[in-house]
Parts: C-alpha cells; sequence; structure tokens
C-alpha cells in the first residue's frame, strides 16, 4: 500500500473535512475489519463531535470511492477494510465472529488454474471461509 487512506481521498478530489481525517485515520490504523458502530466508537473518542451518521455518509463515500471494501460475513454487520490492502483471504469462526486473515499460494495457484480451464484470465477474487474451531487440532502449520 503505497498511500494513506487521506493521501487517496484528496487524489481522488474527496473533501476532506476534519471529522471525515478523523475516521480515515482509525481506518488507516485498524488491524481488524470494524463494523460502522465500531468505527463511531474509535473516532468519537478522538473526536467527541462526531455522529454516528457522519461515520455512516464517510465509510458510504469512501466506499463509493473504492477507498474501502466492504464485507458480510454473515453477521448482518457491514464490516470495513482499506481496498488497497495486500490480498488476502478470510476464514470467519462461527463461534466468536472473529476474522481471520490468511494467505495460501495453493489456494491462489488454484484459482488461477480454475480460471485458465474455463478460458478466463482472473482479474480478482473474493475468498471467505466459515467454520468452528476443531478442539485439539494444531493449527501451527497454517
Amino acid at each position: 500500500m503505497s498511500d494513506t487512506i487521506i493521501a487517496r481521498c484528496e487524489a481522488k478530489g474527496l473533501r476532506m473535512t476534519d471529522q471525515r481525517r478523523t475516521i480515515a485515520a482509525v481506518l488507516e490504523e485498524s488491524d481488524d475489519h470494524p463494523d460502522v458502530e465500531e468505527l463511531y466508537t474509535r473516532a468519537s473518542a478522538r473526536d467527541a463531535g462526531i455522529s454516528i451518521a457522519t461515520v455512516y455518509r464517510t465509510v458510504k463515500l469512501f466506499e463509493e470511492a473504492d477507498i474501502l471494501e466492504k464485507h458480510e460475513f454473515g453477521d448482518g454487520r457491514a464490516r470495513y477494510e482499506d481496498a488497497e490492502r495486500d490480498h488476502h483471504d478470510h476464514l470467519i469462526n462461527l463461534s466468536t465472529g472473529e476474522v481471520i486473515e490468511f494467505v495460501d499460494a495453493e489456494i491462489e495457484a488454484l484459482q488461477e488454474r480454475i480460471a485458465q480451464k474455463l478460458g478466463y484470465e482472473l482479474k480478482g477474487h473474493r475468498l471467505e471461509l466459515y467454520g468452528v474451531p476443531i478442539k485439539n487440532v494444531d493449527t501451527s502449520d497454517t
């Protein structure tokens, strides 16, 4: 990722108010997939004048400008992450709601082979796996 969220917003000509800058900074620092309510909690801790409506409008604006990527992991909440993060896939723990990011070279190669076999050049994909933890399984090799 070469630029900050704020820099990309400015490059796209978005008007960046102080509140939008605060929301962008919160998103930039997020290492999870916050929903609007969580973004509001984090942003309003920095600027008590930010309303949840402002967060909703800002997230929608950033999403429409391809700054943010929206994810719906089946829990009824839209979650967001920087659209220019390095590619990764998601494993969603259905027991806790935790979202685990991973990259697997074998899966990436398989998707490319499938697309080619079907006569396509793969331009992108989104993979979401849903599961529950298996007790007593060593996952240190993943």
